[in-house]
């Protein structure tokens, strides 16, 4: 039994249960679509039956890796941007200690990032810090020559060889990437970094439950096994009934595009737990590389309440109305922490004074719901009763299969990404990549205009 919930009853102010329900026959089409492998992109459809296919092989190499690592390493940085970085930031920053970078009772390395910028003071800060602390590294590319993470790559590698010598070097040296092919993969073999492979028929920002997010959380001192426990939980239940009125998935998919042609275009994704900062980031990363294709799709964002509440609340409450909010509500926190009574009450606080952080922090969220509302916002929510590897691994595929069933609705590909490579293209030709002069040619007429 799962224990994600989804509500999107307060959403039928703007809509009406039949426009949810009129998806039915629609979303039966696309499970068996992606069943059958038969829709859009189904040559990357590995993620769908990923969670129960997991070799116990592979994960005995990862826990073993893992350990190895955290023996010899204070710092861990994880090379990749996109998909290969977002997934296992999500599930780490979501499980650590708020303070983890000065909290390191557990003995596990700091996971750090590079290659997802191309910041020169980020890099520079990053490799003083390296400095004056063991580490080791994964880098995450299946072609190797993505320009972010090889820039990383090529200044880490050197620094690694420099303070440790090529030989050592090497031994802290992981690569994640194609099982055959690509730059990095024949760097690797020459080198003989160990590697573990990118699965052909995952796309990116599906990787989170392979070795590309795996490592890093086990690394970070998280269980795997849990968080791949969670996943196949939300898999069983998700194939046991395609129906919205048992299928979370189902109804997420058919409430969002019910709102979307109510011309609600932007989800904003909410929570109320700052450790859950990097998972609305990933889900952006998923949702708006899916869906945001031919002109059409759903924007999403995502705001941290309360903070937020305090920059963003006004627009939400009263600007353009072409927003809905999707609310992660935690249900129980980890620790528990009241409200003290103050005798001179000069702040008016007594009033909840012996309560809960949590209750007013659940306060918050219902008022913020209620008066979102009242000002035209549809709410959906979802809720999980704490932040644990099992919980995450079940919302991971519960958003995985939602974004497949959402993106079909929309009749779009949700597993490619073609729009990624315009950016790529200028600057390679302001860069003078060789191949590119024509190019250069022209932006650079355009920009002497």
């Amino acid at each position: 039994m799962i224990d994600l919930k989804f509500d999107y009853s307060n959403a039928l102010d703007t809509i009406n249960q039949q426009d949810v329900i009129d998806f039915q026959k629609e979303i039966n089409q696309h499970y068996s679509s992606l069943k059958a492998k038969t829709g859009k992109g189904n040559d990357f459809l590995g993620w769908l039956n990923l969670p129960s296919e997991i070799n116990e092989t592979l994960i005995n190499r990862i826990e073993e890796l893992a350990e190895e690592i955290r023996i010899k390493s204070k710092i861990f940085v994880v090379i990749g941007i996109g998909g290969s970085y977002l997934g296992a930031r999500a599930v780490i920053e979501a499980l650590s200690h708020s303070f983890a970078h000065l909290n390191k009772r557990d003995g596990n390395p700091i996971v750090l990032y590079a290659g997802q910028n191309i910041s020169e003071d980020y890099t520079s800060e990053l490799l003083t810090l390296l400095d004056d602390n063991d580490y080791s590294l994964a880098v995450i590319s299946k072609s190797g020559t993505t320009t972010e993470p090889a820039i990383a790559f090529r200044l880490l590698k050197n620094h690694l060889e420099s303070k440790y010598g090529k030989l050592d070097a090497k031994d802290r040296i992981i690569a994640i990437t194609d099982k055959e092919k690509g730059a990095l993969k024949q760097l690797a073999d020459e080198e003989g970094y160990q590697t573990f492979i990118v699965p052909d028929d995952v796309g990116g920002r599906y990787s989170v439950l392979t070795p590309v997010g795996l490592l890093p959380i086990a690394v970070a001192g998280f269980n795997i096994r849990e968080l791949i426990a969670g996943a196949i939980k939300m898999k069983d239940h998700v194939e046991s009934s395609t129906y919205i009125s048992d299928n979370p998935v189902s109804a997420y998919a058919a409430t969002r595009n019910a709102l979307y042609n109510a011309g609600k275009t932007i989800e904003i994704t909410v929570n109320y737990e700052p450790k859950l900062y990097y998972f609305t980031e990933w889900w952006k990363q998923l949702y708006g590389e899916s869906e945001g294709k031919e002109n059409k799709g759903i924007f999403p964002a995502g705001v941290g309440f309360t903070t937020d509440l305090h920059s963003m609340g006004q627009y939400i409450q009263e600007g353009l109305r072409n927003v809905f909010e999707t609310v992660i509500s935690v249900e129980k926190p980890s620790h528990k922490l009241r409200v003290p009574n103050d005798k001179k009450d000069l702040d008016g606080l007594n009033y909840i004074a012996g309560k809960p952080l949590h209750e007013v922090n659940h306060m918050a969220e219902t008022g913020t719901t209620l008066a979102h509302i009242d000002g035209g916002v549809p709410n959906l929510k979802i809720s999980i009763p704490n932040i644990s590897e099992n919980t995450l691994g079940q919302l991971i595929y519960f958003y995985e299969m939602g974004c497949a069933i959402s993106g079909y609705i929309l009749g779009v590909n949700p597993f490619d990404q073609p729009g990624v490579e315009a950016y790529k293209k200028n600057m390679f030709a302001l860069l003078g990549k060789p191949g590119f002069e024509k190019d250069t040619e022209e932006i650079y007429n355009r920009l002497s205009l």
